[in-house]
């Protein structure tokens, strides 16, 4: 496992599983082969389709990766519903991701459907009395 700091895409009310970040591999790469189809037609260099037919064997992998993230998440909903809200909540990883420097999701800026959005029907679904954000509380900042 590399030690390398990377972007984590924070989403007010969420917490993103990594099948988010497989998603946006994926669509990098499709884009990447498009440019390159494209450099091959307006070129005709061999080069350009090439590396498409490298990129597209690449896009493939991903999107295996993809559907298999993505099923290990349908299962939890199914085999765990609870711990799969905790998990979206952001209070603990979701189970296929490590531990290791895990920090729960900042609440601080999440609104609340009943009282923010005068959303009648999700009065059973009120956040406005949830204890401070965990992760400010830890020492992370207030997602910006």
């Amino acid at each position: 496992m590399s030690e390398d700091a990377v972007y984590v895409r924070g989403v007010t009310g969420i917490q993103l599983h990594h099948v988010t970040d497989i998603q946006d591999a994926g669509r990098f790469l499709g884009n990447a082969v498009m440019a390159l189809r494209a450099a091959f037609v307006r070129t005709g260099d061999e080069r350009y389709s090439g590396l498409s037919a490298e990129v597209s064997d690449l896009l493939a992998k991903v999107r295996g990766l993809e559907n298999a993230a993505r099923g290990n998440l349908h299962a939890l909903h199914s085999r765990d519903p609870e711990r799969f809200v905790r998990c979206r909540e952001g209070d603990e990883p979701w189970p296929d991701e490590i531990e290791a420097g895990f920090i729960p999701r900042h609440t601080c800026r999440d609104t609340c459907l009943y009282h923010d959005h005068d959303v009648l029907d999700a009065i059973t679904q009120c956040i406005c009395g949830r204890p401070p954000c965990r992760a400010c509380v830890i020492g992370g900042e207030p997602a910006a």
